[in-house]
């Protein structure tokens, strides 16, 4: 036994290999490999993650990249088809989060590498533009932790605003208390990753007006469901370039907008502040550099498969999959409301998240886990969350959540009563350990052992 992925199945490569291997004996290898990991969330029962699983609209991105894979946007003389597709990205993008509605100012983007990389991208520019010895943002307490890494990486200091317990949403006047002259930049997310609710933007909108500070609003996670949602007829609170205050806007083309791994937008009221995001090097005896953020060489095929992927649904066919996806969320929140020891946090929309005042809920995760789910842990407070795709639309699903959904609820009561602590805990991204949390020092520990597993080499390599 080993606790290198695959190891006892294929070969371990610690060397290039002296004569290269056939194309056809890799293929079946890496068949075998995605065929197995595919199986898991093919059952709808993984959360978030797997934004689309439909292998067809898969192998159709997948030759568009494989056309333009090779291409380097960086050299646009050579591969003129870059700009056509990242523009028409952004375009779309644009249109979608009205910035037809924006005057006085020339509407601009860029696209990234996910979300992270459109916050990160964000928070620097709102630096750059704004030139401050000593910059600092003010976000809601639940936005992304990319944010507080934009920070650590830009000596931007992080305030965090408190949101209300019952709805989840930012404190708006918290959050007013804490912007003064260095503030360059309100967050507001929509809706955020742990409850999938949505903070209120017009509000933050209009306080950024009052005190001359840029909003940017985190919908890299919603950009690309909500707006869809509201075409449906559903009350979607208005969170895009229609308040004046809205000054950037984050929408990730690879989760709703069902693309390839690896993409996102960053958009912008002002192409100005877009701008300032350009590095220009005029001496360099290799020539004069220059790229529009932070990553220099980009592969032409995501920008490819990201425009094509757009192209083909259509506004009809996202429409089509949000609907589904919104019903699928009512009736599995509506699931978590019918056992009256569980508490939905907030209103959410397409993510739901949950906990009890009856018992520990990570009891309800671990049974639900022993039911084939992988649901996510959150902490302060400790809640569960359910992040709803196309795979949960799918028939069976959501009865399935509800049946064993009950069945985790008398799980947790039995354990509650037998005193019993429960396995898991809350960690972004895997699957929860049973980590506490007090110990801080510790936890930190854990956490950077569990990275270097992650990113370990063959184990006679190290």
């Amino acid at each position: 036994m080993t606790d290198y992925p695959y190891a006892d199945r294929f070969e371990v490569h610690e060397r290039l290999p002296e004569d290269g291997r056939p194309p056809e004996e890799i293929l079946a290898e890496l068949r075998e490999m995605a065929g197995a990991e595919d199986a898991f969330w093919e059952t709808g029962k993984a959360s978030g993650t797997v934004y689309c699983g439909d292998h067809r609209h898969y192998a159709f991105m997948a030759e568009t990249y494989g056309l333009f894979g090779h291409a380097n946007v960086l050299q646009r003389d050579m591969f003129p088809s870059a700009t056509k597709f990242e523009g028409e990205i952004l375009a779309m993008t644009l249109d979608l989060m009205h910035a037809g509605a924006v005057t006085g100012t020339e509407p601009a983007g860029i696209v990234t590498t996910g979300g992270t990389g459109s916050i990160l991208h964000a928070m620097l520019a709102y630096r750059d533009a704004a030139g401050l010895e000593r910059p600092n943002i003010v976000k809601p307490e639940t936005a992304h932790p990319a944010f507080d890494k934009a920070g650590h990486l830009f000596g931007i200091e992080v305030r965090r605003a408190p949101v209300d317990p019952r709805t989840t949403l930012v404190d708006v006047d918290a959050a007013a208390d804490l912007i003064d002259a260095d503030t360059v930049a309100l967050v507001g997310s929509a809706g955020n990753y742990g409850y999938g609710t949505i903070d209120p933007i017009a509000e933050l909108s209009e306080l950024a007006l009052s005190r001359g500070v840029g909003l940017h609003v985190d919908a890299c996670l919603g950009g690309f469901i909500l707006p869809f949602g509201e075409e449906l007829g559903l009350d979607v609170p208005v969170f895009d370039f229609r308040l004046p205050g809205v000054t950037s806007i984050s929408a990730d083309t690879h989760k709703y907008g069902y693309g390839l791994k690896g993409t996102s937008t960053l958009l912008f009221r002002d192409g100005a502040l877009r701008n300032a995001l350009y590095f220009l090097d005029t001496g360099w005896s290799g020539g004069k550099y220059l790229s529009p953020g932070i990553e220099g060489s980009r592969s032409g095929g995501l920008l490819a498969a990201t425009w094509a992927g757009m192209v083909r649904l259509g506004r009809s066919g996202y429409r089509r999959h949000a609907a589904r996806i919104f019903e699928t969320a009512r009736r599995m929140i509506g699931a978590v409301r019918s056992h009256p020891e569980l508490r939905v946090l907030g209103e959410p929309t397409f993510l739901f998240s949950f906990t009890s005042d009856e018992f520990d809920i990570y009891h309800v995760y671990d049974s639900m886990a022993g039911r084939g789910w992988r649901l996510n842990g959150q902490q302060y407070p400790n809640a569960v969350h359910m992040a709803v795709t196309r795979p949960q639309t799918r028939p069976g699903v959501a009865e399935a959540f509800a049946a064993d959904l009950a069945e985790a609820v008398e799980y947790a009561l039995k354990q509650e009563k037998a005193g019993e602590a429960p396995m898991s805990g809350a960690v972004y991204g895997g699957v929860p350990g049973g980590l506490t949390h007090e110990a801080d020092d510790f936890i930190r520990q854990v956490m950077a052992g569990m990275l270097d597993t992650q990113q370990s080499l063959p184990p006679s390599a190290r």
